[in-house]
């Protein structure tokens, strides 16, 4: 007896290995899953310029890395003495001006610099909806706050949605050839929009998203949407929010990405690293017991092996 619609999770044609460099890009639920690449010690890159909801946001960052853009004064502006850019996530904030352009300058040519070297890049839609500053007809990525009535929200249509996705993956190919794109879109519901608005919102990410698919067919989708929507299906596997996906659905997630999307040669090195990462965290009764001590020392032969093959590997 089935309690559950199992989704069919295409396969990867070139999997993620440990040779990999990925650029993970997008909605908070980029990061979860990039948190867990980062875990596993894998070669990883997450947003850059913090969270970024919707695809024009994600087309004009790419479109800064492709082109070398140089941030300026007239790209920020001070609102209750922090220094922001409407282009980024409050993440990049700061006091000063010189500290908040020197940021963004400092990891867009990073950006740049990941995309050339690139294997994967992972695009995670969040929403439709935008926001443009009135007086400039602007649109931004994140309105820091700002009072609203300086802003318009439009929803995006399917043909803005779709050109936007071909304008940023015919950037990056032109930068790197070789680079595989992935695309997603989130699960996480955008509630504060309305719940009426949030579907309206997906309906749109997916229409523009597979109608952009169609045409170039080489890239990849992974349904993470339709796993906590139709699979899981239950508000047991959200958070107290009722919004985000709780631990259970998010490693859920990751074990299908796993499956279909990293190589199976890894998954022993996984293993390893995953002992490893247990075993620091471990927090011993007896911190200078004899059996402690050498606990340790086992621990710090598996990170030499794996050093020695993965010398990236960073564990602190």
């Amino acid at each position: 007896m089935n309690f559950f619609t199992p989704i069919t999770v295409p396969i990867l044609d070139d999997k993620i290995s440990y040779q990999s460099k990925i650029i993970s890009l997008g909605s908070c639920f980029a990061v979860h899953m990039a948190a867990r690449l980062g875990q596993y010690q894998f070669v990883n890159t997450v947003n850059p310029f913090g969270i970024l909801f919707h695809p024009l946001a994600l087309e004009k960052l790419v479109d800064f890395a492709v082109k070398g853009h140089v941030f300026t004064p007239s790209d920020v502006f001070l609102h209750n003495d922090v220094w922001s850019c409407f282009d980024a996530h409050s993440d990049l904030n700061a006091l000063e001006e010189e500290d908040i352009l020197f940021q963004l300058n400092l990891k867009i040519r990073a950006l740049r610099e990941d995309l050339i070297s690139g294997s994967h890049l992972i695009i995670t839609l969040g929403t439709a909806w935008v926001y443009s500053e009135k007086s400039t007809q602007r649109m931004v990525a994140n309105c820091h706050k700002l009072p609203q009535h300086i802003f318009e929200k439009t929803l995006l249509d399917a043909q803005t949605v779709k050109e936007s996705l071909e304008r940023l993956y015919l950037k990056v190919k032109e930068l790197n050839p070789k680079i595989k794109l992935i695309y997603t879109i989130s699960p996480v519901r955008h509630i504060k929009d309305g719940m009426i608005e949030n579907q309206r919102s997906k309906s749109v990410l997916f229409v523009g998203l597979h109608d952009f698919m169609d045409t170039y067919k080489e890239v990849y989708y992974f349904p993470s949407y339709e796993m906590l929507v139709d699979e899981l299906r239950d508000y047991r596997y959200y958070g107290p929010d009722l919004i985000h996906p709780n631990e259970i659905a998010l490693q859920f997630v990751w074990e299908k990405f796993k499956e279909s999307c990293i190589e199976a040669t890894a998954f022993p090195v996984m293993k390893l690293v995953d002992e490893v990462q247990k075993g620091l965290a471990h927090r011993a009764f007896n911190p200078y017991s004899n059996q402690h001590q050498i606990f340790l020392e086992k621990i710090a032969e598996k990170i030499d092996h794996l050093l020695e093959q993965y010398p990236h590997m960073n564990f602190r």
